[in-house]
């Protein structure tokens, strides 16, 4: 059995010793997510981005996002300018044999979701349950479809 080498081709660029792989913008992207550290990821300074799943049905919008590990006490919504806001923090207790000055820390998750100008945002509900957060955007009456039925003579 033979094995066969392949070897990434190479691409010259305008100064002569400089090549580039074809592979680097994926390279670069895989440095730039597993660059950090944890600790880095959500810190206060820069808040983590929380995926959320936004759904749409003839009467509603709903706006999911897997809050595990977050009290309901340490998530904030808030509607302005017709965006909705997600913001959680979660707490992580330090581990039982921490260096000393290793204390708990706190991960700050947020979300900006841009709302339709059918939404009525003065009906809004939202819900935590296990772990799960799902906001309820209504829409308004005049945006939802209306079935108009036809008259046959």
């Amino acid at each position: 059995m033979n094995l066969i080498r392949y070897s990434y081709p190479q691409y010259r660029l305008a100064a002569p010793l400089l090549t580039r792989s074809p592979w680097g913008g994926l390279e670069a992207e895989i440095d730039r997510l597993f660059g950090g550290s944890p600790n880095e990821v959500g810190t206060a300074e820069s808040p983590a981005r929380l995926p959320v799943e936004v759904h749409e049905d003839k009467t509603a919008a709903y706006v999911r996002a897997e809050l595990a590990g977050v009290n309901r006490d340490d998530i904030n919504l808030e509607i302005l300018d017709g965006a909705l806001t997600i913001t959680a923090t979660r707490k992580i207790p330090a581990l039982p044999n921490a260096v000393e000055g290793e204390g708990a820390s706190t991960i700050v998750l947020r979300r900006t979701v841009t709302l339709g100008e059918e939404i009525d945002t003065e009906k809004v509900s939202a819900a935590h349950e296990n772990g799960l957060l799902t906001v309820t955007l209504p829409k308004r009456e005049q945006a939802q479809p209306k079935k108009i039925t036809v008259a046959v003579k």
